[in-house]
């Protein structure tokens, strides 16, 4: 027995011996071939599956894209690398997009184009290897391949790539495995067998082997590396961990509410900026989420988490839609809507004939006093809208505002008022009545079909340019060449002058809107950048190599005449850090009433029970003095309009006719300043006090009855949207596309999902996306109407019905899923107010199936409306 044991541990010792020889003698030079499998001659085509768990992947996307991607910007540790045209080889897309997961394939070119890099580390001069990975990108600007601006600025795929990374922000896109294609152009290029002791690809201490002539895919999964030889391999797209969505949905009410609390406490932003307590907010709110598992009650969970999101004052979080509450809060009214004017007094801007104000003699411009015996200011005050939570106070005023006017139908309003030119107060008991016109007309979207294209532009009559610009998520390769054809019409026609339009503008890509903005510049300027948790760190991480900038389009592109910006409180996310850009070296002037809307972090999505997907912010965005920008203040207007009798019951566009003169350089009209002192930016010490204003009843009691809560008085406020269209655009009446929503107002912008760009992200980004702006705004509620059923109410279509109208119904975004089951597959999002075409009920009534896509879709019956 001795002496087999004696002879294995001889063979032991050689090969200690032996091993650093070998290694030594690879290092200088003498290095061993590559261990091959599956040696088929090498790959010549490549298929494989790409799969996403975050809906926030498809905004925009016009032009998904496969593509073998020169990876010499990662060897070069160059975030700035640009993949060369000539190395673009594009694959084919085999199944849907838009229904993961889904399959590609790819065929390799016989001698690739791509950038050859010597990686052997031996000290001598040689060819090198070209490495490739592929991965998923999506096309924007000029032809399909990726110019600069479609590769975000530059470098290597961080996300739906056949490469793995270091997802946390500090990690800076470090490749940890996945695989390669490699190509040597003969058998004596070396290539890492491993990341070597410091664990990093292409770096000195890498073990190095000699690969074969042509191509091999390089496994970094395994240890050593696994080089593989076969003719037609299969890869993955990897999604990355910062990119899987957060899915909380098969908890228990309480259990969800805790990985919510527990995913606000480390990535939510602006904790500091806000001083939110999150214990404070765990020992108010849990108690609620647990008497709903203890009833097993959805629509008490679904009041808890409303709630709960409407106390943080942020104005891109919106919580679940409680139809019923809305409904019992708002299916009433007086037949008024009112607005706060320059000198302090709120007044009524609108009278629906033949309403009850106008039968009791309510006039045009009256100053109301009281309301429910209370002073106009404080009652105005302890609303808590259906469009809540906000970041900023003159938005929550606004929509404080509108939501006032409301009133249950079983309700009576008395009402302290004076009418214009009488000083005499009067006091009348109205009672509230099923009309919409009052409510609607303070619509920010008033006017809005959902048919607009994204970009709209004409000719004044008097030579000017005018554009809407409506979206920065909509299909973003046509919003871009609508944009680039706006452009070569003014340049070429030598239009003096262009008004851009945003007040309609919810938001969208933050990459898209900063180079759309890019268009007006001649420098590549610096626009600052944005902070993301680090897991690793447990910290906001900044990452000073990754600055955001405007990439120039062609010069024949850029237009250097006057322009003037007309925004909004609709101006939100996306649209503010489009106006934010523009404001920068006074490139352009801001025409507004008020400041846009506050609202500034990147987002991503997480789920929750009972089909609930809510928004976070978890990008902070800052500049380059690392000031917090948008988030809270928004972007003030460089020329102010104030809201008086005059601009309120003008009949032309009184922001557009500012905006004219502006460009023009004509006198000001309407008493507009120029407001020279406004900061872009706020020190990132500086915070608010938390929202008392939102902060929700713990009863059941209808929003516009909560109890009033201290608020700043805000200053003048936005004129509505119904006066803010030329006078070719439709009317102040809210005008629904539907029949069926007819009884519906208008969204404060349709929810067609900030987030993200279609682009690459970053390493450090955990969303897809470098802008900081990620999501639209949340939608506001539809009227409510006494037919309109409850938010969770099953249709009472059979279980085989067909061909009805499906109306959704929600604040956020609604999932359509590829089965009726929480389990099925997300095809994409609708959005509120959307009609659709009934294919099919499920036989428990849960589920509709509608026509979304090519084959039909799943979305939740709790969350839509059927008719015939």
């Amino acid at each position: 027995m001795r002496k087999p044991i004696r002879l294995l541990t001889a063979l032991l010792l050689l090969g200690l011996v032996l091993t650093p020889v070998t290694l030594a003698l690879a290092q200088d030079g003498d290095i061993a071939p590559a261990p091959i499998v599956n040696d088929e001659g090498g790959p010549i085509a490549i298929a494989g599956q790409m799969d996403y768990s975050n809906p926030i992947i498809t905004l925009g996307v016009a032009q998904p894209l496969i593509v073998l991607e020169d990876q010499a910007g990662f060897i070069d540790r160059n975030e700035g690398f640009i993949f060369p045209i000539e190395s673009q080889v594009l694959g084919q897309i085999t199944g849907d997009f838009f229904n993961p997961p889904f399959g590609w394939n790819l065929s390799l070119p016989i001698e690739p184009q791509g950038t050859l890099r010597d990686v052997d580390n031996d000290g001598e001069e040689d060819p090198g290897v070209m490495t490739f990975a592929v991965a998923y990108w999506t096309n924007t600007f000029g032809d399909p391949y990726l110019e600069q601006r479609d590769q975000s600025g530059g470098g290597w795929s961080t996300a739906f790539a056949t490469t793995r990374i270091n997802s946390d922000p500090s990690g800076k896109g470090e490749v940890i495995g996945g695989k390669y294609i490699v190509w040597a152009p003969d058998d004596q290029q070396g290539f890492p067998s491993g990341f070597g002791e410091d664990g990093k690809l292409f770096t000195e201490d890498d073990p190095i082997v000699l690969l074969p002539a042509g191509y091999t895919v390089v496994d970094m999964d395994t240890d050593p590396f696994t080089f593989d030889r076969a003719s037609r391999p299969n890869m993955e797209l990897i999604e990355p961990e910062s990119l899987i969505l957060n899915d909380f949905s098969d908890m228990s009410y309480a259990e969800a509410f805790d990985a919510m609390l527990d995913l606000f406490r480390r990535k939510y932003a602006f904790t500091e900026l806000k001083n939110i307590d999150w214990d404070a907010k765990s020992a108010e709110f849990r108690p609620r989420f647990e008497a709903a598992d203890a009833e097993n009650d959805s629509l008490t969970y679904r009041r808890a988490l409303r709630d709960f999101i409407w106390s943080i004052p942020d104005g891109h979080l919106s919580g679940p839609f409680v139809r019923e509450d809305f409904i019992a809060a708002t299916q009433g009214g007086v037949g008024l809507a009112i607005r706060d004017v320059e000198d302090g007094r709120t007044i009524v801007n609108f009278v629906t004939p033949d309403g009850p104000a106008d039968r009791a003699g309510v006039k045009l411009g009256a100053e109301i006093l009281t309301w429910n015996g209370q002073p106009i200011n404080d009652y105005i005050a302890s609303i808590v809208p259906f469009s809540s939570p906000f970041s900023a106070d003159h938005v929550r005023r606004l929509q404080q505002l509108r939501y006032g006017t409301r009133a249950p139908l079983d309700s009576e309003v008395e009402l302290t008022f004076k009418n214009p030119d009488d000083d005499a107060e009067q006091t009348v008991v109205l009672t509230p009545e099923a009309e919409s016109e009052s409510f609607s007309v303070s619509s920010f979207n008033v006017g809005r079909t959902g048919a607009e294209l994204p970009v709209e532009f004409r000719l004044l009559d008097n030579g000017l340019g005018y554009v809407k610009l409506y979206s920065f998520s909509d299909n973003e390769l046509l919003t871009v060449q609508l944009w680039e054809r706006m452009m070569e019409t003014l340049n070429q026609n030598g239009i003096p002058g262009l008004i851009i339009d945003m007040r309609q503008n919810g938001g969208g890509s933050g990459f898209l809107a900063d180079q759309m903005a890019a268009y007006f510049f001649d420098e590549p300027l610096e626009l600052g950048k944005s902070g993301y948790y680090d897991e690793t760190l447990g910290e906001f991480y900044f990452d000073e190599d990754r600055i955001e900038r405007f990439y120039l389009p062609d010069e024949t592109l850029r237009y250097r005449g006057p322009v003037a910006v007309i925004t909004g409180p609709n101006c939100a996310s996306a649209c503010e850090f489009f106006t934010h850009d523009m404001a920068l070296d006074r490139r352009a002037d801001i025409v507004a009433n008020y400041p846009t809307a506050g609202l500034g972090g990147a987002q991503d999505f997480f789920q929750m029970p009972d089909f609930e997907m809510l928004q976070i912010s978890i990008g902070r965005p800052v500049d380059a003095d690392g000031n917090i920008i948008i988030e809270n203040v928004g972007v003030p207007p460089t020329i102010r309009v104030p809201v008086t009798e005059e601009t309120l019951f003008a009949d032309s566009d009184t922001l557009l006719e500012t905006a004219i003169a502006a460009v023009s350089r004509t006198a000001l009209p309407y008493g507009a300043m120029v407001n020279e002192g406004s900061a872009l930016s706020q020190p990132s010490g500086v915070s608010v006090e938390p929202a008392a204003t939102e902060e929700p009843a713990t009863t059941e009691e209808p929003a516009a009855t909560e109890e009033p809560a201290t608020t700043e008085e805000p200053a003048a406020t936005e004129e509505p949207a119904a006066t803010e269209e030329p006078a070719e655009e439709p009317a102040a009446v809210e005008t629904p596309a539907e029949d069926a929503a007819a009884t519906e107002a208008a969204g404060e912008e349709p929810a067609a999902t900030e987030e993200p760009s279609a682009t690459e992200a970053p390493a450090e980004e955990p969303i897809a996306t470098e802008e900081p702006s990620a999501t639209e705004a949340p939608v506001e509620e539809p009227i409510a109407t006494e037919e309109a059923p409850a938010a969770d109410a099953t249709p009472e279509a059979p279980a085989t019905a067909s061909g009805g109208a499906v109306t959704v119904v929600s604040t956020g975004r609604v999932l359509v899923r590829s089965l009726p089951e929480q389990s099925g597959a997300i095809l994409g999002f609708v959005n509120n107010g959307d009609v659709y075409t009934l294919l099919e009920q499920s036989a428990d009534g849960a589920w509709l199936k509608i026509d979304f896509g090519s084959k039909g879709g799943w979305i939740s019956a709790a969350l839509a409306q059927v008719s015939e």
